[in-house]
């Protein structure tokens, strides 16, 4: 009968415990949304003139005078992260390419010159020879340039398997 007691309290015992440990790391690690807010504030304090918006379904709004558009999607099925960006005019200027690769260096940790090289390859490949929706791979970013009759866009993302 004693040792049925005991065996009893130490199982007792442990289940509380473990109980009190799995709260404990369920409050203390940071979720998917604060990670993304948290890149959404450094954008905001390292870029002149960025604003964060609202917040919806997976993508954070941001506003900017040299881009009409500009969002940061977080972690979604196909990608990590993206950012997405549209300028006001058919043929972007160099202050939106420049916008663009700042916000992409940020967000996929890489240096901005390389980001600056891709963004203005994607966008001049835009033309009579590509066609106006351009496709390419540039250190292991996926990017794509577009445009319409009014405005162009450019969206760069990273793979979920990368």
């Amino acid at each position: 009968m004693m040792t049925l007691k005991s065996r009893f309290r130490r199982s007792a015992l442990l289940a509380a415990f473990a109980m009190v440990v799995g709260l404990a790391l369920t409050f203390a690690s940071p979720a998917r949304a604060d990670r993304c807010d948290d890149l959404a504030g450094q954008l905001k304090s390292q870029i002149d003139g960025l604003a964060v918006g609202k917040t919806a379904a997976n993508l954070i709004y941001l506003s900017h005078p040299q881009a009409r558009q500009i969002t940061l999607g977080c972690a979604g099925r196909n990608y990590s992260n993206q950012l997405y960006a549209k300028s006001g005019s058919r043929k972007p200027k160099p202050a939106f390419v420049d916008l663009a690769a700042s916000a992409a260096a940020i967000i996929f940790t890489m240096p901005k010159d390389d980001m600056l090289r891709g963004a203005t390859r994607c966008v001049r490949r835009m033309g009579l020879l590509h066609g106006d929706d351009v496709k390419m791979r540039y250190r292991r970013l996926d990017m794509r340039c577009s445009r319409t009759k009014t405005d162009a866009s450019i969206a760069i993302s990273r793979g979920r398997d990368e």
